[in-house]
């Protein structure tokens, strides 16, 4: 606790405080691609808690979130902080405390606000010890995978390719955890968006599904029995949409 007697009762940061925002082509460029990367990993973050919830997600209210951490990423700038994006381990909160009322949320949010006006409470917060917050974590964490595995459940994964995407991305998104240094010899800008994990998993997953799901002609890599249902008497065929990855 000794960061908190040091620490001040008020505090509010300052707009622009290192100086007005600079507009450069590669700097624009690189923040395109994260911002790309940072919308799905935010559009997989809703999708799981419309599961946990029970509740659809509609094509309005994820583009209504995407709008709102956009807005969040702006004002995060003007306020000297680091661009926002929607953490997993909220996710993971959900399915860990089963608290899913949006009220809650929202006074919660107003609770980081004061934090962030009170330095000391803050630093209260930060005391918490690691093991402790390590702890938490491997529960939070673990929901979050599980999470995802649920969804993979409901991807068909038979006469097409998914299981080339769902391979290729986990392996592509384990290599800067399991070879820290494997992206060394790249320009600093590659490093940026491939030294994530999430970032370079979520790149391939992209690109892949792209290539296999969406630009061979449909039906191409599928066999006949998964295209359509055959119907005898005289009956149409009837075809049934391909399940995605992404």
């Amino acid at each position: 606790f000794d960061g908190v007697g040091s620490a001040d009762w008020l505090g509010i940061s300052t707009p622009f405080h290192f100086g007005a925002p600079t507009f450069e082509a590669s700097a624009i460029a690189s923040m395109l691609v994260v911002a790309l990367v940072t919308m799905t990993e935010t559009t997989g973050d809703f999708i799981a808690v419309g599961e946990m919830t029970d509740r659809k997600i509609e094509p309005r209210s994820l583009a209504d979130g995407l709008r709102a951490d956009g807005l969040s990423t702006v004002l995060g700038g003007v306020f000297n902080t680091f661009p926002y994006t929607a953490y997993a381990q909220n996710v993971g909160l959900v399915g860990m405390t089963r608290v899913r009322s949006r009220w809650v949320v929202a006074t919660a949010g107003g609770i980081l606000v004061l934090l962030g006006l009170l330095p000391k409470l803050g630093a209260v917060v930060a005391a918490i010890p690691a093991p402790v917050l390590g702890g938490a974590g491997l529960v939070m964490f673990g929901t979050v995978a599980a999470s995802g595995l649920r969804t993979l459940a409901q991807v068909d994964f038979k006469g097409n390719n998914n299981l080339t995407v769902v391979a290729v991305s986990v392996a592509v998104g384990m290599l800067p955890v399991g070879v820290p240094t494997v992206y060394a010899k790249f320009p600093d800008w590659f490093q940026t968006v491939m030294n994530s994990g999430i970032s370079a998993g979520c790149l391939t997953a992209i690109v892949l599904n792209l290539l296999f799901n969406h630009l061979p002609s449909k039906g191409s890599s599928a066999a006949p029995e998964a295209d359509g249902l055959a119907s005898g008497g005289g009956e149409d065929t009837v075809e049934k949409p391909r399940e995605e990855v992404v």
